[in-house]
């Protein structure tokens, strides 16, 4: 397993990582997850002695290696370019860690053809890298560090080089192959489908911190922070605050200007009566209709956008913008319509800045 104990680093007057700590257990795979510039790719850096930290710990299997070289740390990394050799073949890009450590011929050529095979790329180890498709050359840079064996592999956007139907198909391959071979890794990325697909956890990042940790479908269901719940989506975000609690349910007030409005939900631990809270929930949560429900409120449709095989719908509801899911073939509206918008109690989650406890049933 490695831990990173409050890791702090800074580039002249910017803070780019602010006490981050992240245990990864062994056989596990974290998804380092955020935009550009969040210090994920500094993070993985630190990791493999490519950066070196201004303060905090780097613990392998519960030894210290914060002085120990990139070469002496058996982590492998696979690079956003791939970093392959354009002039050797197949087998020689893989070989090469290998024959720098003056392994033996017989045992390189054994460890070799073993990755090449776990990764399925043995007929082609001739094949110079310039003559591979971008999914071949992204299976080469991944041998090329897993046949070192390492304790750790360290992927950054190994997947962000290749168009979008490749890089789909290669999302599940790639999960499948590292679950296969038992290794430990940290995944950066900005996709989260990407994330979630890779990831046994994710970790959300923004500005240097770990904003959320946590299984992926915890991270996309139950996002702690703003930041995150909008990162995942979950970009309706209700403010208000607790009129009324029940055995089981709670009454919000949602502030929205002049024109507030109450919506019921799961009755959560943190819910105390008169309690400022906000809560989100996800578009394909929210359901238009024609009939007023239980849980619902009047809203005028201002905008429909088309995004892949679903649609985005704009929500307008005196003033306070409201984002909807749906497909072209069960939307019946078009733009300045009128619509109840409902809500599913059980859809609303609290953001509460820590981990939340589940609702009282």
């Amino acid at each position: 397993m490695i831990e990173l104990i409050n890791i702090a680093k800074k580039f002249k007057n910017r803070v780019v990582l602010h006490d981050i700590s992240l245990s990864v257990a062994d056989g596990e795979i974290v998804a380092l997850l955020g935009a550009s510039g969040c210090g994920k790719a500094t993070q993985s850096k630190i990791i493999a002695g490519l950066i070196r930290q201004d303060s905090g710990d780097i613990r392998l299997n519960n030894k210290a290696i914060n002085d120990l070289p990139p070469q002496k740390r058996n982590i492998g990394f696979v690079f956003q370019d791939y970093a392959l050799f354009p002039h050797k073949d197949v087998f020689e890009n893989i070989a090469f860690g290998l024959e720098m450590r003056r392994l033996p011929k017989n045992k390189v050529m054994s460890r070799v053809h073993r990755t090449m095979e776990i990764l399925e790329i043995r007929d082609f180890g001739n094949e110079r890298i310039t003559h591979l498709s971008g999914g071949q050359k992204q299976r080469v840079a991944l041998a090329r560090a897993l046949v070192m064996d390492p304790d750790i592999l360290l992927l950054d956007e190994p997947l962000s080089a290749l168009d979008p139907v490749l890089r789909e198909k290669l999302r599940e391959e790639l999960k499948n192959i590292l679950k296969s071979t038992g290794i430990t890794g940290i995944y950066v990325t900005h996709d989260l489908t990407e994330a979630m697909i890779v990831g046994d956890k994710i970790a959300i990042m923004n500005e240097g911190e770990i904003q959320q940790i946590g299984r992926p479908e915890e991270v996309f269901y139950r996002p702690k922070t703003e930041f995150a719940a909008r990162f995942v989506g979950a970009r309706n975000i209700f403010e208000g605050w607790v009129v009324e609690l029940n055995r089981d349910r709670a009454t919000i007030e949602v502030i929205n200007g002049s024109n507030p409005f109450k919506i019921y939900t799961i009755r959560y631990p943190i819910f105390e009566r008169k309690k400022n809270i906000s809560l989100c929930i996800h578009p394909e949560d929210v359901v238009l209709g024609s009939e007023k429900k239980d849980n619902s409120i009047r809203g005028v449709i201002i905008g429909i956008i088309q995004n892949g095989p679903a649609l985005k719908i704009i929500i307008d509801i005196a003033g306070l913008e409201l984002h909807a899911t749906t497909t072209r073939r069960l939307l019946n509206y078009e733009i300045n319509d009128e619509v109840w918008v409902s809500f599913n109690r059980n859809a609303f989650y609290p953001l509460c800045g820590k981990k939340c406890r589940s609702p009282t049933r």
